[in-house]
């Protein structure tokens, strides 16, 4: 459905629970969430995590991976398109509004 009509505008989603994902995930987290309603996800595998928010409608997710940790560069996802796109983390914001026409 449409983006405006999703319970949940963004999801941040760590490739895995790891020890080291997960700080950097939930900063990354804490930066979006005064800007969008979010959610956090680490339980199960990424694809099953992506497949949920697919079907409550989450138009985008942002994925932490191990790369992130060097390059400070998360992967955003589209819901419709499944395109994916990296931005930096201090960029994040305007690229989600701009992604979602806010």
């Amino acid at each position: 459905f449409r983006p405006h009509l999703a319970p949940y505008k963004v999801a941040v989603l760590p490739l895995s629970k790891n020890e080291r994902l997960t700080p950097l995930a939930r900063d990354v987290w804490s930066k979006i969430r005064p800007h969008f309603m979010s959610t956090y996800d680490e339980t199960q595998a990424i694809g099953r995590r992506y497949r949920r928010q697919d079907e409550i409608g989450t138009p985008l997710c942002v994925t932490v991976d191990f790369e992130s940790l060097d390059d400070k560069q998360v992967t955003i996802r589209e819901r419709d398109s499944m395109g994916q796109i990296r931005v930096a983390i201090d960029e994040l914001v305007p690229a989600l509004r701009e992604k979602l026409g806010a």
